[in-house]
């Protein structure tokens, strides 16, 4: 399957009947799929299956899908308010012998506001119902837009979190090889360490200091924490290769690459590993903001 990020934008439009309507959506992260809708007035019947369609193709992101819809070639009626005609009649006729104006006229009292109303022509039921199946398959093809650029940006991401996967490996690999966590090194700093105790105090107990030095070798010992490490590159490129709804995953993985990172830094003794331990960090940080925008 292809990777896919959470981050597109896709619009869709179409006529059916006297209706013109049009969608358009953009997702953007989010820990799970969330879609907010905006519909119309009265359009609320294809809310549930365009949530059910979107679940279906979506797994994370927040979705905001807008919805607009006009009739066009729809013949107008125009119709006389009765109550509200009445009402302003009522009043011009109390007010005619309380102010000295000019007797109203015909076009000024339909000029007032509410008396009179436009109003298109009813919907047709069946038209209406007609609409309302080719909109909700409107959006389907506009979330299938939605869902190709996603794709083509995962397709990116997953090029980009193969190369910081290969730097990953590339400095487990330097830490493997630097002269300073070899036994040998780690032997000798340990010993002049423990000769120059020796040399300023007579009360050290050799023994005691010898059994110390292993305890502090075994701590200074990167082996587990780089095991560890080539294992989560190994499970995060088959991931990759994989494909799919991968990103919380991937997120597990990049803070377990991020611990063992820690601890490596914590351990190294030397400035080379602490050196190759630092950009090991950045570089898994890296990695962990790009994992964020995969779905």
């Amino acid at each position: 399957m292809a990777l896919s990020s959470m981050t597109g934008f896709a619009r869709g439009h179409g006529v059916t009947g006297s209706y013109v309507w049009a969608w358009e959506l953009k997702s953007v992260n989010s820990k799970g799929l969330d879609l907010k809708l905006r519909l119309p007035t009265g359009w609320d019947a294809i809310e549930a299956p365009v949530r059910a369609r979107a679940a279906e193709m979506l797994s994370r992101g927040s979705v905001f899908a807008s919805l607009s819809v006009s009739r066009e070639g729809v013949a107008t009626i125009a119709r006389v308010n009765e109550p509200v005609l009445a009402a302003v009649l009522t009043t011009l006729n109390a007010l005619a012998g309380k102010v000295n104006a000019a007797p109203p006229t015909l076009d000024g009292i339909l000029a007032l506001k509410g008396v009179i109303e436009i109003t298109e022509a009813e919907e047709n039921e069946d038209e209406r119902r007609a609409a309302e199946s080719v909109v909700a398959a409107g959006f389907i093809e506009a979330l299938k837009g939605l869902q190709q650029m996603r794709q083509h940006e995962g397709e990116a991401l997953g090029r980009v979190l193969a190369a910081r996967l290969g730097e990953i490996g590339a400095l487990a690999a330097l830490a493997e090889a630097a002269p300073g966590r070899k036994p040998e090194a780690i032997k000798a700093r340990l010993a002049e360490q423990i000769a120059t105790l020796l040399e300023s105090s007579q009360r050290l107990d050799p023994d005691r200091l010898h059994q110390e030095a292993i305890m502090l070798a075994s701590k200074v010992d990167i082996r587990e924490e780089l095991d560890r490490l080539s294992a989560h590159v190994a499970q995060a490129r088959k991931l990759l290769a994989d494909g799919g709804p991968i990103g919380r995953k991937l997120d597990f993985l990049s803070q377990e690459l991020n611990r063992e990172s820690n601890t490596l830094c914590a351990k190294a003794n030397d400035v080379e590993l602490t050196n190759i331990g630092l950009e090991l960090k950045s570089v898994v940080e890296q990695f962990r903001e790009q994992v964020q925008n995969l779905e």
